[in-house]
């Protein structure tokens, strides 16, 4: 198969949606496919990449640290007549997310859609928060999933959602994998000796994106809460954002602050000694489809401590795994890290091993053969015999894409006006 992924995030940028498309596409390639991604330009991205499309756009949109991809005519056209894809698989539903239906429509191939997030909790990116934004984001992306031959929802609880929303095209959940054997090992004394954090300091830590949608103002009050108690406690930050300063601001006193390591982002073996250098992953985002920081850290054997939420109540077990928090109360939150850091050897061992367990449930090579058994289906639906590939059809077939694209525009408009 020829396989067009199309993203508005890649490497070198750092989040779920980018891991997301190169381990899938590393796992479809590994199964002797052609994955080519179409991605914007990003700052300090590699100089050569194998199978990368990279389109203009504008870098560091609105104080974020996204690439706003720009539509330039013309820039897919050569790459198009030499590798037309049979699938077309969009990871976001807009900017290349509209190219990916127009591309789709004109070829005649199924369109895949990946719902990664829940874009309503991203409004503050843009100039209003305003609750008619909110509507307008969520019917537009209800809009676009009808227009796709079928919905990935990396979660069960995402699914339920996007039927309770409307979409009616055909949905399957197919998790993000996890590289287990990548995860498995690691050095995590090295990495603590690299970062001043003691041999016996029972260490809880957290990976991601510093970003107010992650909930890191919550997290940071319930380290505090549980920092302020226990001496012998550290947090572990590993990741960048604008919420390092929010995060900063809460853990300022300084008998707080010389316990708290914020390293950056970390990748390769980096981010796996990081892992094993905690003791316990902790997690308070309710923004998630997935949260696949949650499975490595599990695949690392590290229990997690987080609020229910979708794509989080699949990952973890309440008293089995870790510990999964009704709500946003920061005593309960830092007694929850206090219960696992006072647990017996025996009962620390317990939760390791369940979460080494849950990991295997989510592992590379399996939701990879998912994927891959999704796209098969799609394409044995396709009708049989020879496609007609006159101007014409491609002409109509352009314009009913647009036509689609703009309808579904003013549906939104109209969804949040009345609301």
């Amino acid at each position: 198969m020829n396989i067009w992924m199309m993203t508005n995030t890649f490497t070198p940028f750092v989040g779920g949606v980018a891991r997301s498309v190169a381990v899938f596409a590393r796992e479809c390639r590994r199964a002797g496919h052609r994955v080519v991604i179409v991605a914007p330009v990003f700052e300090n991205m590699p100089a050569e990449e194998q199978d990368v499309i990279r389109v203009p756009a504008l870098q560091n949109f609105n104080g974020s640290d996204f690439s706003l991809a720009l539509p330039v005519p013309g820039v897919l056209s050569s790459w198009l007549e030499a590798c037309q894809p049979d699938i077309i698989h969009s990871h976001h539903p807009h900017l290349l997310g509209n190219t990916a239906v127009r591309i789709a429509s004109r070829l005649g191939c199924p369109l895949v859609f990946t719902h990664h997030t829940m874009y309503e909790h991203y409004v503050h990116y843009v100039p209003t928060g305003a609750q008619r934004l909110r509507e307008f984001v969520t019917a537009l992306v209800t809009g676009y999933c009808n227009l796709c031959d079928c919905i990935i929802a990396p979660s069960a609880s995402v699914a339920a959602i996007l039927r309770q929303r409307g979409v009616r095209t055909w949905i399957e959940v197919v998790p993000t994998g996890v590289d287990l054997d990548r995860f498995a090992v690691g050095d995590g004394p090295a990495f603590r000796r690299a970062h001043r954090l003691p041999r016996k300091a029972f260490v809880a830590g957290y990976v991601g994106r510093l970003a107010p949608e992650k909930n890191l103002a919550f997290l940071a009050e319930a380290m505090r809460a549980y920092l302020a108690r226990n001496r012998c406690g550290y947090f572990l930050v590993v990741g960048a954002g604008p919420s390092a300063r929010a995060i900063r601001s809460v853990l300022a006193p300084e008998d707080l602050r010389r316990r708290v390591r914020l390293v950056g982002t970390r990748d390769g073996q980096d981010l796996v000694d990081a892992y094993h250098a905690m003791d316990v992953f902790v997690f308070a985002s309710c923004t998630e489809t997935q949260g696949m920081v949650l499975t490595e850290a599990m695949a690392a054997g590290k229990p997690v401590v987080a609020l229910d939420a979708p794509g989080v109540r699949e990952v973890v077990h309440n008293g089995v795994n870790g510990r999964l928090l009704a709500g946003p109360d920061v005593e309960e939150f830092a007694l929850a890290i206090e219960e696992i850091a006072g647990a017996p050897a025996s009962r620390r061992r317990q939760f390791e091993d369940a979460a080494r367990a849950t990991a295997q449930e989510f592992s590379l090579e399996r939701c990879g053969r998912e994927l891959l058994r999704l796209y098969e289906h799609l394409l044995s639906r396709r009708p049989a015999g020879p496609k007609d590939e006159s101007i014409w059809r491609h002409a109509m077939e352009e314009i009913k894409a647009e036509w689609e694209l703009l309808k579904n525009m003013a549906e939104a408009v109209g969804h949040a006006m009345r609301r």
